[in-house]
């Protein structure tokens, strides 16, 4: 093994790789899916289409927040870095721990089983109804199979050295954004009717909650409202989630002071402005009531059924395993980096600071793709959406304030890229990202509080280690 340090990380991504890698990593399932949910929550077009402009825009601040700290510690790491220099280490390993547990791990399965059950579309015995083994309460179906076998391909290519990955990623993601692109496109010129967008839009923000039982919608205010509104930002924000993952690669990023800055921007812009064009689309192909009952919530499947009839479902099922291999591609490549990061600062499994003959973090990205795949086998994984945006977003928060607290603590620290719109962007995101937690903690206690629960494991577990290594 060599001694390693962040020099030995070969520099080979450039702008468009790093690009791609944040779009690529923020474009998985989500878009294709979660539009249901949040419709059957608010019950309107007008809150659906506002609901995905604000997350929109505060994606986009918080990348052009993150500017900053990635200009000033362009290594390998990323938020984990910015965490421990702004709050110290105990903080970064929270981070750290949670991204391992739950934030990077929990949403690599989630995609992998995204892949697994649409890839049953073209082939059906490999659906999740599909049981191969059974014991008890466990149940093994094929789609976990393929889900794990997708995640274990992805560890290998990714282990034989960044090259590799990087053109796949950035092949994978000019297709998808092209396919999603080519949807938008022929959605609106072949499909699109006057009639359905005008109902559609006719009570643009009356807010109404979707009664699946009855198939019946019932008027919602007050508590109920903000339940419904928190509801479904969890939908948007889970979608436009991982745009942070270039930063943890910056040590393989070329001129990273520029650049690793600048792929966030020009990444969470473009998924933030397709994302809104796909909703927009959905609003002028498809009544409001078929979007809010869309079997299992594919309403992506919908609209391809009528733009292309029923070749449609074949089509869409295509598009999406593509948008989830690039999808996990870039977050299997991103989230070793940070591992890596916590060895070297003695704060994770001391092989896991090894880089391969590859110049890449080999075993932990077989320890990530470990702990993935054992969470496919759970079963589980859906339950984590709650939890996982929760954490997300606290790390957020704490990760844009560490900005103020860096311009005090080091004001004279060389800073290539200031954020734009300080104090008052990153302020209004601080504010925003409060809010939808405070309400995300009241309304769904039981799934949020898991979360915060599992974040403040590490606590006791971060003393364990330390006690230990000294």
């Amino acid at each position: 093994m060599q001694d390693n340090n962040q020099d030995d990380f070969k520099r080979e991504l450039g702008l468009l790789d790093g690009t791609m890698l944040v779009v690529g990593s923020m474009i998985g399932s989500g878009i294709f899916i979660v539009s249901s949910d949040m419709i059957r929550q608010v019950g309107s077009a007008g809150w659906l289409t506002l609901i995905w402009v604000l997350t929109g825009l505060i994606t986009v601040i918080a990348a052009v927040s993150y500017g900053e700290l990635s200009a000033m510690f362009p290594k390998a790491g990323g938020q984990y870095v910015y965490l421990k220099e702004a709050y110290g280490k105990l903080t970064g390993f929270l981070y750290g721990w949670s991204f391992f547990a739950v934030i990077q791990t929990g949403t690599i399965a989630a995609v992998g089983v995204a892949f697994s059950k649409f890839s049953a579309y073209l082939y059906e015995p490999l659906s999740d109804e599909n049981i191969l083994f059974e014991m008890r309460s466990f149940k093994l179906n094929a789609a976990q199979i393929v889900s794990i076998i997708t995640i274990v391909f992805l560890t290998y290519l990714n282990s034989r050295g960044v090259k590799n990955s990087k053109i796949l990623q950035t092949v994978l993601t000019i297709i998808k954004i092209l396919s999603l692109l080519g949807l938008i496109f022929f959605g609106f010129t072949l499909a699109a009717k006057t009639a359905i967008w005008d109902a559609n839009w006719a009570d643009a923000w009356s807010t109404r909650s979707f009664v699946k039982d009855t198939c019946s919608w019932l008027p919602i205010s007050g508590t109920a409202l903000i339940t419904g509104i928190s509801a479904a930002f969890v939908g948007s924000i889970f979608s436009s989630d991982a745009w942070n993952g270039v930063t943890f690669i910056a040590g393989e990023i070329k001129n990273p002071k520029r650049n690793v800055g600048l792929s966030l921007f020009l990444g969470t812009l473009i998924v933030s402005v397709i994302y809104v064009l796909a909703n927009l689309m959905y609003l002028a192909v498809i009544p409001l009531n078929e979007i809010a009952t869309a079997q299992s919530d594919r309403v992506a499947v919908v609209a391809s059924q009528y733009i292309f009839g029923n070749i449609g479902t074949l089509i869409i099922a295509v598009m999406i395993m593509i948008s989830t291999f690039a999808c996990n591609n870039g977050l299997i490549m991103a989230g070793a980096r940070v591992y890596y990061t916590m060895a070297k600062d003695g704060l994770f499994f001391k092989k896991a600071a090894n880089l391969n003959y590859a110049g890449v973090p080999s075993w932990a990205l077989w320890a990530q793709c470990f702990w993935a795949s054992a969470l496919c086998l759970t079963g589980k994984y859906g339950d984590l959406l709650d939890f996982v945006v929760i954490i997300v977003l606290i790390f957020y928060i704490l990760t844009i304030y560490g900005i103020f607290i860096l311009r005090k603590k080091s004001p004279d620290a060389e800073r290539p890229y200031k954020a734009f719109g300080y104090p008052f962007l990153p302020a209004l995101y601080i504010l925003a990202a409060s809010a939808i937690s405070i309400a995300l903690l009241v309304t769904k206690t039981s799934t949020c509080g898991w979360g915060v629960l599992i974040m403040l494991t590490g606590i006791p577990i971060y003393y364990f280690t330390k006690s230990k290594g000294e």
